[in-house]
């Protein structure tokens, strides 16, 4: 359970941040700017959400969905299993997880009309926040894979295929709310030339 009576702690004041196993590390590391970059997704995806609530409900749900999931992504980077035996046990991404956001992520595309160009990131007001929030879970996804390619570090794959999912389901979201890919602007190589 989450307790948080108090917002500043000075604890980090000297530039370093607690992860769940009770290590200190530099606000600069980067385990600490992975799970950072999670919670940055999540923000723009709460930004994204103001577009959808209204006009998308069931979109917006999936979202709201992901929103948490992201916390659960960001407890399990803060809490590296380093085979440190815990007074709790951690939280961890799960497969079920990944499995809900593959049959969202179908269940959108089923509707959309085959891509015959890349989309630039845009059309309605909601699907430029979504891809915003996909570009950021990009980020967060290409910190978690430099972090897990240290032979000091771990990442669980769950964590990896999770955030994958993520930026896919951002993707296919975005082209639902341009009027299922009918708004989406679309890339003209060489246009401007």
């Amino acid at each position: 359970m989450v307790k948080l009576n108090k917002i500043y702690t000075r604890t980090g004041d000297n530039g370093t941040t607690g992860l769940g196993t009770r290590e200190r590390r530099l606000k600069s590391d980067l385990r600490i700017a992975a799970f950072g970059t999670v919670d940055e997704a999540n923000a723009c995806i709460g930004m994204a959400r103001i577009h959808t609530a209204r006009d998308n409900p069931g979109i917006d749900a999936m979202l709201a969905a992901i929103q948490n999931d992201l916390f659960d992504l960001g407890a399990d980077l803060a809490t590296p299993d380093n085979g440190e035996k815990l007074e709790y046990e951690p939280l961890r991404i799960v497969h079920s997880q990944v499995e809900r956001l593959e049959r969202d992520i179908d269940a959108l595309n089923a509707h959309l009309a085959p891509l015959r160009s890349f989309v630039l990131p845009g059309g309605t007001p909601a699907a430029a926040a979504l891809h915003l929030a996909r570009t950021v879970s990009r980020r967060a996804e290409r910190l978690m894979v430099e972090l897990k390619a240290k032979p000091e570090e771990i990442v669980g794959d769950e964590a990896l295929r999770y955030i994958n999912r993520v930026s896919d389901f951002l993707f296919v979201a975005s082209r639902a709310v341009n009027d299922n890919g009918a708004r989406d602007v679309l890339w003209v190589p060489g246009q401007n030339r």
